[in-house]
């Protein structure tokens, strides 16, 4: 797969970056509202940013009748099932641990992709994931991840990561036709219809209860515009050019953004196998996009032309 370009690894870059600063936003929701609550408004907040988003950009609002099928899958297994794996796992494991759980997507990733999509990776790409992978093993032991962490916390968020798995290669369909703006939209006016039932059913008699300040309203209006907005239509953009393997190997980067984050906001030490970790990560996900090699045959041609 030839190189992207720059402006298509910003992309992805700062939807991680989004991504990462969300498990400390969720965290301060939290506080006030259960997890699929916290999903419900998020997307509330979301459809009506992304609609304004939609009608600045003067698109039709077209579906084909035969993609609603695809929509509605996609739908429930991102944003439905993905978040409440996500959000439930979050509410019992810490920021840090959680961001490390959902960063083994790009692990699976390229077995997925293989199989579903025939996306082929090349041995740079392989060799940035295992380095990328082995600097979130890094964080792991040197995060407090012990037998102590809940292991129902664990498997809602592996039970996200399968999800993820799933929806990527249904999102990589539809960006063969819509463009990500309008995909994220569907998918997530599709969701707020699969949250209302476990909303109320589950959650109701909470809703009662809450008693909404400036810190919860900024937490959970960061999560729905730049968390479940700017972020996805990001992410979509990067696999339309991409595709869905190369482009899930940023996701090692969440845990690094959430632990720095984690450490300003929370207070949350970041100790040196962090820091051991975080360079591993990045240093991997370099590799794996061909950045030292396409930068060292630059320099090469540059000193032929000398």
């Amino acid at each position: 797969m030839s190189a992207s370009p720059i402006k298509v690894h910003i992309y992805v870059l700062l939807a991680m970056l989004l991504w990462g600063f969300s498990y400390i936003w969720s965290k301060i929701v939290f506080e006030y509202l259960e997890p699929a609550t916290t999903v419900f408004f998020r997307l509330i907040i979301s459809v009506v940013f992304l609609t304004m988003l939609h009608l600045l950009t003067r698109r039709k609002f077209y579906l084909a009748s035969f993609d609603i099928p695809l929509f509605l899958l996609s739908a429930c297994f991102n944003p439905f099932l993905y978040f409440l794996g996500e959000n439930f796992g979050l509410s019992l494991v810490s920021p840090t641990i959680s961001a490390v759980i959902i960063a083994t997507i790009p692990v699976f990733m390229p077995i997925v992709a293989f199989v579903f999509l025939r996306e082929r990776l090349k041995v740079h790409n392989f060799i940035g994931l295992a380095i990328s992978f082995g600097g979130v093993l890094v964080m792991v032991l040197r995060a407090d991840l012990s037998l102590s962490a809940s292991p129902l916390g664990l498997l809602f968020l592996f039970g996200a990561v399968a999800s993820a798995l799933v929806y990527g290669i249904l999102l990589k369909k539809l960006t063969h036709k819509y463009s990500p703006l309008f995909i994220i939209l569907v998918q997530n006016i599709v969701g707020i219809f699969y949250f209302l039932p476990v909303v109320l059913y589950f959650e109701g008699s909470a809703l009662c209860h809450i008693q909404p300040d400036s810190r919860l309203l900024i937490s959970v209006a960061a999560l729905g515009i730049f968390a479940s907005s700017l972020a996805y239509v990001f992410f979509a953009k990067a696999v339309q050019s991409m595709g869905i393997a190369r482009t899930n190997i940023y996701a090692n980067l969440i845990p690094v953004f959430t632990a720095i984050f984690s450490f300003l906001i929370i207070g949350e030490v970041i100790s040196t196998g962090k820091f051991i970790g975080m360079a591993l990560v990045i240093f991997g996900v370099l590799i794996s996009q061909n950045s030292f090699r396409t930068l060292f045959r630059k320099k090469t041609t540059g000193l032929k032309a000398a």
